[in-house]
């Protein structure tokens, strides 16, 4: 071999194992990556707080919104004509009753009261002088009938003029509060038509509520079925004012319609309440609400718990670990929970923190909820 041959054949064996070298690398290096890592830790279940469905006896709510009006309301009238000359109440103030509120001009009453008095008192004059005559027959019977027949016309003619000159001062019929003068100072009065005031009593006052028709149908069913029971004796009213304030005296269910009111199709109800302080007024809208009415064997759940979707209202339950759906009906609000008619049973788990997290059928720790976090964190 020559020199020349020599001095290639030693450059090109070192080449070629090093390219085989790095090669060799490379696939151990691919066939390193390619291989499976080991399969990540599964996370936890995420955590859930659940409240176990118990039956329970709790306050029926029933709310309603209520108008006061007077326990007695009287319109002030005149029953005669004429002008009136004082009117010696106060508006706005408080009257007893027979107190004088307005005074008609009386002088053409008076003078007529007199001239009656003076016809009857010669009438009776006329029948004195002809009894002893009748005793002597010096006068006939009839001439004695018709002395005490005029006897007897005059003194309705004098009484009827009495009776007019007193209603020339127009008395309070009821005590109460006077409202404002609708006729003042020299109006002509032209008889009962004309409206000159009002007198309202405010203590007691009343309180008109009306429930409707599915209401009312509502209530007897679940009275009929036991699942509201009823107080003894009438029924406690509470009555809670604009500003959010109740009232500081409860009051009683007094009256209940026969028969619903066509218009509205509500059956008209009504509670009675003493108001010394004059703090509820005619005409003031309140809000009503019954006291006393007791649900026993309901079901509470917070109210977050409860969620709405397409199909209405339903819960998440954990049943053997995981979460199901629960479809249920929500019928009314209690202090922050939800009453349950239909849809869970004593002892079902429902899940009341961490729906968000909750999937049905996936799994999930559960942990008791604690509802005094949820007071606390309330109180401002």
């Amino acid at each position: 071999m020559s020199d020349v041959a020599a001095r290639t054949t030693r450059w090109v064996k070192p080449v070629t194992w090093a390219t085989v070298a790095v090669v060799a690398l490379v696939a151990l290096l691919t066939v390193a990556l390619r291989r499976p890592t080991a399969a990540a830790a599964a996370p936890p279940p995420p955590e859930v707080s659940i409240v176990t469905v118990a039956r329970e006896t709790v306050s029926a709510r029933y709310e309603y919104v209520g108008q006061a009006e007077a326990s007695r309301r009287v319109e002030v009238r005149s029953q005669v004509t004429g002008v009136i000359v004082a009117r010696p109440y106060r508006e706005g103030t408080d009257v007893a009753q027979g107190a004088l509120l307005f005074q008609i001009d009386p002088r053409t009453y008076e003078a007529a009261y007199r001239s009656a008095q003076a016809r009857l008192a010669n009438a009776e004059r006329t029948l004195a002088r002809l009894k002893p005559l009748l005793a002597a027959r010096a006068v006939a019977q009839k001439d004695v009938d018709d002395a005490q027949t005029a006897v007897d016309e005059t003194r309705a003619a004098a009484d009827q003029a009495k009776k007019n000159y007193d209603d020339t001062f127009v008395r309070a019929e009821i005590s109460g509060r006077a409202g404002r003068a609708l006729l003042q100072l020299g109006a002509r009065v032209t008889g009962p038509a004309d409206l000159l005031t009002t007198v309202e009593q405010v203590d007691p006052i009343y309180v008109n509520f009306s429930p409707s028709d599915e209401e009312m149908l509502r209530w007897r069913r679940d009275l009929a079925a036991g699942r509201l029971v009823m107080p003894p004796g009438a029924l406690t009213v509470q009555v809670t004012l604009a500003d959010g304030s109740v009232f500081d005296a409860n009051g009683e269910l007094n009256f209940a319609d026969l028969a619903l009111q066509p218009a509205t199709g509500t059956m008209q109800l009504r509670a009675s309440f003493r108001n010394p302080q004059y703090v509820v007024l005619p005409g003031q809208f309140v809000r009503v609400r019954l006291l006393g009415l007791k649900r026993p064997g309901a079901i509470l759940v917070p109210q977050r718990a409860v969620q709405q979707g397409l199909s209405g209202a339903f819960v998440y339950v954990v049943a053997d670990a995981k979460v199901a759906v629960r479809n249920v009906v929500a019928t009314s609000w209690d202090a922050g929970s939800w009453l349950i008619a239909e849809g869970l049973q004593t002892g079902d788990r429902v899940i009341v923190d961490g729906v968000q997290t909750a999937a049905p059928g996936a799994p999930v720790k559960a942990v008791a909820y604690q509802p005094a976090a949820d007071s606390a964190a309330r109180v401002p």
